[in-house]
């Protein structure tokens, strides 16, 4: 069928017209994000360089203040937004560093997700509103020194006693941890793997900050130390016992890397263009060498196909249909493309790809840690071979 319409024009920012699946809403609460990012950026690349940002309190207010702290949770002061407008929010938020994003997505995904999902009524209404304003900052207590892939193996122990809990033991690699307010610590108890809120006052508890980063440099990063830390019986998730409390909290964060990890793509795809056009080489731009347009056109095949991906899972999630599998899926493809695309955009700016003035450089390094945490490829990759063979081959 022909027709006299006229065709809109080549968006190199859209190249394959997503932008017509978003509603207006879905637009609108990126755009919003996008401007709040416009303030961080300008610090992001000084942040990353010193490896601490200037005032972590003040920039989670900015994003309570704007709605990003659980906001795809109901009730409590959490807006309630959908999971395509979580997804959005963190795709700009990581367009500015994955730091940035990795300090709401702990905030709402991990700490304030495990108290919606599993605590008491009294534990939400105490907790959840605070957090949600980024008045109270949450951090997540699961990884350990000597298990991250493994969490059944831990070794944080709780003992119940006549008044409530004592937890022993050690976290490693916490986000927001040195900075928080509450600590949501995963435990072995007699009765299985159980969660606590740990207030960061509480005695015996401390969370000296990790230092020497070569990565999520713009992000506080800690180990918790829990050193004969009283709690009350009150202080423990009543509804979960066992690893499904965490896992479920996991899979949360997993689907905000599936999106958050194209930003920094396409934050380093947008420099490597932009790049090409004005650096000149034996007479004209590089952008003008098939070699340099087949790199470009790769990358931007790759991002297309990882935002699909990511819509994609991301309407299944608001329609109640998103597997663990499919997270798994898409956090092992959008991770592992974006950080190609950063590598080979590092190649088109050469030397200068190495330096903070770039963006560049700094994506690829924050990835090489979101490319193990929140589950490494190897665990993803079983996953997704357990779907596709009925056969489990962790062990």
């Amino acid at each position: 069928m022909s027709t006299n319409a006229a065709l809109p024009a080549f968006d190199p920012r859209d190249p394959a017209g997503i932008e017509d699946l978003l509603t207006d809403d879905e637009r609108a609460v990126r755009s919003s994000v996008r401007r709040l990012c416009a303030d961080v950026e300008p610090h992001v690349a000084g942040w990353f360089e010193e490896g601490r940002i200037d005032d972590p309190r003040a920039l989670m207010k900015q994003f309570g203040d704007l709605g990003l702290l659980g906001m795809h949770l109901q009730g409590y002061g959490c807006p309630g937004m959908s999971a395509v407008d979580y997804g959005l929010a963190c795709l700009e938020l990581e367009a500015s560093d994955s730091g940035i994003r990795s300090m709401v997505s702990v905030q709402g995904s991990l700490a304030m997700f495990a108290i919606w999902r599993w605590g008491s009524e009294e534990q939400k209404q105490d907790w959840l509103p605070r957090m949600a304003a980024g008045a109270a900052i949450g951090c997540f207590g699961l990884t350990e020194p000597d298990h991250g892939s493994d969490p059944a193996g831990m070794r944080t122990r709780a003992r119940r006693t006549r008044d409530g809990w004592v937890l022993d033991g050690r976290k490693m690699w916490i986000t927001n941890g040195s900075i928080a307010d509450i600590a949501v610590v995963w435990a072995q108890t007699d009765e299985g793997v159980r969660g606590f809120l740990v207030p960061t006052d509480t005695p015996g508890f401390s969370a000296p900050e990790i230092k020497h980063k070569m990565s999520l440099r713009a992000s506080v990063t800690s180990e918790l130390v829990l050193d004969e830390v009283k709690l009350p019986g009150s202080a423990v998730l009543p509804d979960v016992c066992g690893l499904k409390g965490p896992l479920s909290c996991l899979n949360e964060a997993r689907y905000g890397i599936v999106w958050g990890s194209l930003g920094a793509a396409r934050s380093s795809l947008e420099a490597a263009v932009r790049y090409a056009g004005e650096r000149t080489q034996f007479g004209k731009p590089i952008a003008g060498f098939q070699l340099t347009q087949q790199k470009i056109v790769d990358m931007t095949l790759e991002l297309v196909k990882g935002e699909l991906l990511a819509l994609h899972l991301g309407r299944r999630k608001d329609a109640g249909r998103l597997r663990p599998e499919l997270v798994s899926l898409g956090k092992l493809n959008n991770v592992r493309e974006a950080l190609e695309i950063c590598r080979t955009s590092r190649t088109i700016l050469g030397a200068n790809g190495i330096s903070l003035e770039y963006p560049v450089m700094r994506h690829a390094n924050n990835l090489e840690s979101v490319l193990t945490y929140e589950g490494t490829v190897e665990m993803h990759t079983l996953v997704v071979g357990q779907a596709m063979t009925g056969i489990a081959a962790f062990r």
